[in-house]
Formats: C-alpha cells, sequence, structure tokens
C-alpha cells in the first residue's frame, strides 16, 4: 500500500460511508504509517472479527472486491461503512436500520434511507437468530467486563514492560513497532463490539423510556453511572488544579504555560515539589492521552505536557463546588430519581420491567466497556508511537529528514528499505508530508455514496464561508445529555486553543475526543458540529451533569464566539440569544 494520497476501493455491495464517528477519533488526515502498520491496519481485521462475533454475519459476507470492507480512507481521511452498520440493526432483534443511524451517526440529512440501498440478503432469519442469542447473552445478560479488565492487565504489563527506546538498535525499534498486530487486532475487535453492544443497550433503554411516555427520560437512565475510564483525566487534573490555585504553584502558572514544565522543574520550593510529584504521576499514567491520540504522529500529554497544563490552567478559576465528583453525583441522583419513576410505572408489567432492568443494566456496563476498550487500545497505540518517534529522531540527526515526524510519512512496506538505506527516502517523505500536510485545509465530503470524489473536488477549508447566525436562530441537533442553561458561547478548535474558557462559558467544538474532557470540567454546557447519543462528547458530559448537543451543524462556524446562547439538551437545540 503505497499509494499516496490514500484513496481505499469503495464496495458496490456496501456503497454507503459516514465521516461521522469516526471523525471524532480521527478528525484529521491519517498518517501512511499509521494506515499501515497501526490504526486501519488493524482496526479493519478487529471490525470484521467484531460483526461475526455478534452472529449477524459470517466472513463470506464482505465484499472480496476491496481491501477495506469497513474502515476505508478517502483522500488519507477515515470512513465507516454505514451500509454495514444499518445491515447490523436490520439483523439484530428489535434494532433496525433507523436507531443505527440515530445511535452511532446522529442527524446526517440528506443521506438515502435504508430502504433504497437494501439488497436481497439483508433479511436473514437465521441471522437475526443467531444474533438474538448473542443481544441476550452478551449483551443483556453479561456480568461485568472480564475480558476488558484481562486486556488492560496485558496492555499495562506491555507498558510496565517497555524498554529504554533510545538503547534500542534501529532494527529493534522497527520489530517493536511492528510486534503488536495481533493484540491491536483483538484490542479493536473488543472495542468495536462494546460499541456495538452500548448502541444497542442505550437504544434499549430508549424504546423502553418512549414506550411508557417519558421519551426525555432516556439519556437521564445512562447519565452519572461512574467508573467511566474518558473521564479519569478530569479527576486528575482537578487535583493538580486546586494546588494550582495559589502560593508558590500559581505564581508559576501566573507567567504562562509557555517554559512551565522547566520551571517546575527547576524550583524548589517544597509547594512546587508536591505538585510536580503528582504532576508525574498523572503524566505516567495518561502519558498517552492527547488530541487525535490514535494517530501514532500526534502529540502527547506525555511528549508535550504543556498540553495537559494548559487545561489545568484553566481548571484553576473554577470553584471547588465545581468539581467533576460533586456533578457527577448529583447527576447520579437525577439517574436513580428517574430509574425510580420507571419503575414505578412498570411495576405492574413483570415481563415489562424485567425487560427495563436487563436493558438499563446493559446500557450502563456496555458504556463503561467502550471507554475502557477505546483507553486501552489508546495505550497501545502509544507504545507503537514512541520507537516509530526514535527512528525519526535518528533519522533527523543523521540529515536524513527535516524532523523526527516526517518518520511517519512511510509505508509500512518500506520500513526495511529504509533500515537499508534511509537517505534513500529524503526527498520521497518530504514531498509525501508536503501532500499531507496540504490535506488539513480540504474538507473531506461527509458521506460518500458508491465513488469518493476527486480531492479537486472537495472543499477547501480556508475558503469556505458560513453565515452566522443572528440573534433568535435556532440550530437543531440531536441531545447528548439533558438540561437548559444559558452561558457566553467560547469556539474551540482543538483542546489546546488559546480561547479563554472561564466558569459557566458553553464549550462550542467541532468534534471531541478523550483530550477534550477536562475542559469540559469548567463548562456549563457542551455543543458539537457532529456526533450521536453515544460519541465521546455526550458520554463524558452525561457523567460530569452538563447540557449537551451533539450533531448541531457547523456550531463552531456559525456561532459567534462570545454570542450569548441557550443549550437545550432535552430538545437538542442550541439557540443565539443575543
Amino acid at each position: 500500500m503505497n499509494d499516496w494520497p490514500i484513496f481505499d476501493a469503495t464496495s458496490k455491495t456496501f456503497p454507503l460511508y459516514s465521516r461521522a464517528n469516526v471523525g471524532e477519533i480521527f478528525p484529521d488526515p491519517i498518517s501512511p504509517l499509521n494506515a499501515s502498520v497501526g490504526f486501519q491496519e488493524y482496526l479493519e481485521p478487529g471490525w470484521r472479527d467484531a460483526f461475526v462475533a455478534c452472529g449477524v454475519w459470517d466472513h463470506d459476507l464482505y465484499d472480496p472486491a476491496v481491501e477495506r470492507n469497513i474502515l476505508p480512507a478517502f483522500g488519507s481521511y477515515l470512513y465507516i461503512n454505514m451500509s454495514l452498520m444499518r445491515l447490523f440493526g436490520v439483523r439484530v432483534p428489535g434494532m433496525g436500520a433507523e436507531a443505527v443511524d440515530l445511535q452511532y451517526f446522529g442527524e446526517m440529512p440528506g443521506i438515502p434511507s435504508y430502504e433504497s440501498e437494501k439488497r436481497d440478503f439483508d433479511d436473514d432469519p437465521a441471522a437475526s437468530e443467531k444474533a438474538g442469542a448473542w443481544l441476550m447473552n452478551e449483551v443483556l445478560l453479561a456480568q461485568g467486563l472480564p475480558a476488558y479488565d484481562a486486556d488492560r492487565a496485558e496492555v499495562r504489563a506491555v507498558r510496565g514492560a517497555r524498554p529504554d527506546v533510545a538503547a534500542l538498535s534501529d532494527r529493534e525499534l522497527v520489530e517493536r513497532l511492528t510486534s503488536f498486530g495481533a493484540l491491536q487486532r483483538r484490542l479493536f475487535q473488543h472495542h468495536i463490539e462494546s460499541s456495538l453492544k452500548s448502541g444497542v443497550g442505550l437504544g434499549a433503554v430508549a424504546q423502553v423510556a418512549a414506550a411508557v411516555g417519558r421519551p426525555e427520560l432516556g439519556l437521564t437512565l445512562v447519565s452519572g453511572i461512574g467508573d467511566v475510564d474518558s473521564a479519569g483525566p478530569s479527576n486528575g487534573m482537578w487535583a493538580l488544579s486546586r494546588l494550582a490555585r495559589t502560593g508558590p504553584v500559581a505564581a508559576l502558572f501566573d507567567d504562562g504555560v509557555a517554559g512551565l514544565p522547566e520551571r517546575i522543574a527547576a524550583s524548589s520550593e517544597p509547594a512546587v515539589a508536591a505538585f510536580r510529584e503528582q504532576l508525574d504521576a498523572f503524566l505516567a499514567e495518561w502519558d498517552f492521552r492527547g488530541p487525535a491520540e490514535w494517530e501514532l504522529r500526534a502529540l502527547t500529554w506525555g511528549q508535550k505536557p504543556e498540553l495537559a497544563l494548559h487545561t489545568v490552567d484553566r481548571m484553576r478559576t473554577v470553584a471547588d463546588d465545581e468539581a467533576p465528583a460533586i456533578k457527577n453525583a448529583a447527576r447520579a441522583a437525577e439517574r436513580e430519581a428517574a430509574t425510580a419513576t420507571l419503575r414505578e410505572m412498570l411495576a405492574g408489567d413483570a415481563e415489562a420491567a424485567g425487560q427495563f432492568e436487563a436493558a438499563l443494566g446493559a446500557a450502563a456496563l456496555w458504556l463503561r466497556g467502550r471507554e475502557r476498550s477505546r483507553t486501552t487500545s489508546a495505550m497501545l497505540v502509544h507504545e507503537l508511537r514512541l520507537p516509530a518517534l526514535e527512528l525519526g529522531r535518528r533519522g533527523e540527526a543523521a540529515g536524513h529528514l527535516d524532523t523526527a515526524a516526517q518518520i511517519f510519512m512511510l509505508f509500512a512496506d518500506e520500513l526495511e528499505g529504509w533500515l537499508a538505506d534511509p537517505g534513500a527516502f529524503t526527498e520521497r517523505l518530504r514531498e509525501r508530508e508536503r501532500t499531507y500536510l496540504e490535506l488539513f485545509d480540504l474538507e473531506p465530503p461527509f458521506v460518500v455514496i458508491g465513488d469518493a470524489p476527486p480531492l479537486a473536488e472537495w472543499t477547501r477549508r480556508s475558503s469556505k464561508q458560513h453565515t452566522t447566525a443572528l440573534a433568535g436562530e435556532v440550530i437543531q441537533g440531536v441531545s447528548g445529555c439533558t438540561g437548559v442553561t444559558r452561558g457566553r458561547a467560547r469556539i474551540f478548535t482543538d483542546p489546546d486553543d488559546d480561547a479563554e474558557l472561564e466558569p459557566g462559558d458553553i464549550l462550542v467544538a467541532p468534534i471531541t475526543d478523550p483530550s477534550w474532557t477536562p475542559l469540559f470540567v469548567a463548562a456549563s454546557a457542551v455543543v458539537v458540529d457532529v456526533g450521536a447519543p453515544f460519541s465521546h462528547a455526550a458520554i463524558v458530559s452525561r457523567e460530569l451533569g452538563i447540557p449537551c448537543v451533539v450533531s448541531a451543524a457547523d456550531a463552531t462556524s456559525r456561532i459567534p464566539d462570545g454570542a450569548t446562547i441557550e443549550v437545550d439538551g432535552t430538545a437538542a437545540t442550541v439557540t443565539i440569544v443575543g
């Protein structure tokens, strides 16, 4: 695979593709090395395995004419095959294509209906029977997350046994970089299985709530569930922010985040030493976290601590009563009240009450499982990142690369050639990187039907014009977390944006991944351009107890920064107040 930019073939059998959901993980183009030795190389087969494990079909269903049935890249931007996701919904009893659209992809106006692409073989009673057994035994009756805990223990062992990459030979670096394929595939399979299961659980809870005339309680019933891995950094950063509010630590922060790690390391103040010890422990645990953390080329908190300290700096101004634990407890109390309400309404129907309890337990369990598997996978991705980056540093030092990051422009099948003669790749990687960086200015089509259009037809972000929303206008989205609040809109394009976020402000973002989570602590609500009820922004908002609207199309470009807006998470609306 050396075609550049990457344009995978599309399936004529399963022709509908979407950026929804995958854009949350990969907002940017995937690098060649990550496509061929990391994320795309092993998520595709892991996803195939997950579908088969659910019983909805066997491996012979996949289109043999294309290499990437489920996760192709067009213009090096990743897409999810929506046709296959819909087929999953069709074959799982009680679900359906429409439920898949809503739970996994959010609002996507203008896409073709499922009926318009339905295939003769879609309805398969035997497959639905197998999927029904999976639904009952693996989703609704599941107890705990033993496989996910085992995955976490295995990856922690890998991290604990991490060698000093600087001491490895070039050959050993390449061997380590390419040694985790089987483990990656299994981790990705488990992540997709948990994603499918959590979507089924959310849908089942929503159906019960709607059946008794209380659809607005659907998301409240899965809020404040606790033990969600992606919320972990918020608690760690919160503790750091409390130490940074006063005294010599605060004085260091007051001088700005630039150069802050060096100033912390150089200080002999006891309070700073205590802060440094806690910061080091935090970075040791969360070194893999950062924007677009499943991209090998991305910078993480461990590589650039300023990314984490920037968020700690924002948290310093937040009052103690806004602590993540306090917000989570309040949302948990709302969940318990909503649960009690539905139990009372279902008290006379033992069968319905039993279905409700099973759905409720499954939704909470598999939302935890999804975030657990996602975090575990990100941990392992970092173990690939480190040897690759060391290889790049050596290439830069020897003059073969302009920067260490150019190593990520290699494809996996070029690694042997690199070991033999790295100088032969200098111009090739330089040109490949130039093209890669140009791709960032292209806006990939959100939906692809059939063949992806050529790059020449894609819109350039730098030239795109948007109509600013005026006072009184309403942007309709999808509910991520219930509740209503008003505040000042602060537009962020990435989690390290220089925009100010003060307590009570509303965070408006194009899309979020786990590195954004700590910003939610200071926000009174979250609005995201794209997303679905179980996307990252929605899950974390429900844990922290703040209103959230996802799939608010073009919110970041239409809402003026600093405008007063009202976010109604229940109605899924964002109103421009003034």
